[in-house]
């Protein structure tokens, strides 16, 4: 069974491959995960949508059918109390374009410079849309809770990592292991849902004992 990954961006990619060949999803026989990278004629999906669900159902159901492939979309975002929840859907691009993490993470702190402490509270949202050639589309979302630091820390992760004090933890998501983050963080739990409701599906689970991969399409 082969799946794609809507995205081009390398650390994402790498994520979520982790993620699922290593944890929440390691039961799902997954055969081949591709990237757009592996399909450069197609064009960069437009992610002009008001929510991270339209964003990531957009990309996935366009990937899905010009690949010819189950496609799995990802959206992502922070979310800052304090300045009325921005960046949200325009966290990649806070700082206009192109995308660049740093001058990202700087415009945040510089907006967040006069907020207190007590007051700092965050949270990434993701959520995953998983798309058949013939339409079928289902959503899943995760988050996690935490605050913003007031300097970057750790030079692991990518996007605001290095100013996300998950809630509970005294490490950045950009100080933690690959593996610390990846059991708290905001993109696991969405692919989790995502495993728990294949698991769910009526002759799923023989399907995959006879090893014939992913049904065709997703029935309630």
């Amino acid at each position: 069974m082969d799946i794609v990954l809507a995205t081009r961006n390398k650390k994402k990619a790498e994520e979520i491959k982790k993620i699922i060949k290593e944890g929440f999803i390691g039961t799902v026989p997954v055969v081949n995960i591709f990237t757009l990278d592996d399909f450069p004629k197609y064009p960069e999906v437009v992610e002009n949508g008001g929510t991270f669900e339209a964003n990531a159902v957009k990309k996935a159901k366009f990937i899905a059918k010009h690949t010819g492939m189950i496609a799995i979309a990802d959206d992502s975002g922070l979310e800052v109390e304090a300045i009325g929840r921005a960046p949200g859907v325009l966290s990649a691009r806070y700082a206009g374009e192109p995308s660049d993490d740093k001058k990202n993470i700087e415009k945040l702190l510089q907006e967040m410079k006069d907020v207190p402490d007590e007051k700092r509270q965050a949270r990434f949202v993701c959520c995953i849309a998983i798309a058949y050639p013939k339409g079928e589309v289902k959503t899943f979302f995760g988050h996690v809770e935490g605050i913003i630091g007031r300097q970057p820390r750790g030079e692991k992760g990518f996007g605001y990592d290095p100013v996300f004090y998950p809630e509970g933890h005294k490490r950045t998501f950009a100080e933690m292991r690959d593996d610390e983050k990846n059991a708290i963080s905001h993109r696991a739990m969405a692919l989790k849902e995502l495993q728990e409701y294949l698991l769910e599906k009526r002759g799923y689970r023989e399907m995959t004992e006879r090893e014939t991969g992913f049904p065709d399409s997703i029935g309630e």
